[in-house]
C-alpha cells in the first residue's frame, strides 16, 4: 500500500516512494526543501513538484551562499520568471532565510546540526493509519517556528515547519500500512 495522497499521480508517487520522509542531512538539500515548502504555502505540493526543476535553475541549485547574495536585479528577474511561483514575499523570504542559514552555519557548524535538534536529533516515527489522522503541526514544529522567527526567518509558521519536517524525515508520517513506513523506520534504526 502507498499513502493515499500519492496514489493518483506519477510525480507524487515518485516523490513519495523515493524522497518524502527519508532523513536529509545535507545543508543544501535541507535549504531546497525548506524553500520549496515556503513557496508551497497556500498551493498544492503537486504545483511545486511540477516546477521543481525550474526552481532549481532559478535559485542556483539552491546554493545557500548564492541565494543569500541575490540582489534587487535578481529579485526582479525572478519576479519576471513565469516558470516559478512569482510571489515577491516568498522570493524575499528565500533570500532572507538563506542569510539566516549562513549565520546558523557559523554558530552551529551546519544547518543540519541546528535544525535536527527540533526532532531530538533523530526521526520521530508516528503511527497514523489514515490520512485524516495526520496533524498540520506539532509541539516540535511550534518550537521550530518560534525559534526560527527569533533568528529572523520568514514564512516559518508551524504548518510550514511541520511540512518541512515530514519532507526531510524528521518525522515519519507515512501511514502504517504504507510500504515506506517500515522502510523508513528500518533505514533510521541504525542511527537511533
Amino acid at each position: 500500500m502507498r499513502c493515499d495522497w500519492a496514489k493518483n499521480n506519477s510525480l507524487l508517487q515518485k516523490y513519495h516512494d523515493e524522497e518524502w520522509g527519508t532523513p536529509v542531512h545535507d545543508d543544501q538539500l535541507l535549504f531546497e526543501h525548506f524553500t520549496l515548502d515556503v513557496f508551497q504555502a497556500g498551493l498544492s505540493w503537486l504545483t511545486i513538484l511540477n516546477k521543481r526543476e525550474n526552481f532549481r535553475k532559478a535559485f542556483e541549485q539552491f546554493s545557500i551562499e548564492k541565494v543569500a547574495g541575490f540582489d534587487d536585479q535578481k529579485i526582479n528577474e525572478l519576479i519576471q520568471n513565469p516558470t516559478i511561483i512569482r510571489n515577491y514575499q516568498k522570493i524575499e523570504a528565500a533570500i532572507t532565510n538563506a542569510k539566516c542559514i549562513l549565520e546558523i552555519q557559523k554558530q552551529y557548524r551546519s544547518f543540519d546540526r541546528y535544525i535536527w535538534q527540533f526532532a531530538g536529533g533523530k526521526p520521530i516515527h508516528n503511527a497514523f493509519e489514515k490520512l485524516s489522522d495526520l496533524p498540520a503541526n506539532s509541539p516540535q514544529s511550534d518550537s521550530m517556528s518560534r525559534e526560527l522567527r527569533k533568528k529572523g526567518f520568514k514564512f516559518v509558521g508551524s504548518t510550514i515547519c511541520y511540512a518541512f519536517m515530514q519532507a526531510v524525515g524528521m518525522v515519519n508520517d507515512h501511514l502504517t500500512g504504507c510500504f515506506r513506513y517500515e522502510a523508513i523506520k528500518n533505514l533510521t534504526s541504525d542511527t537511533e
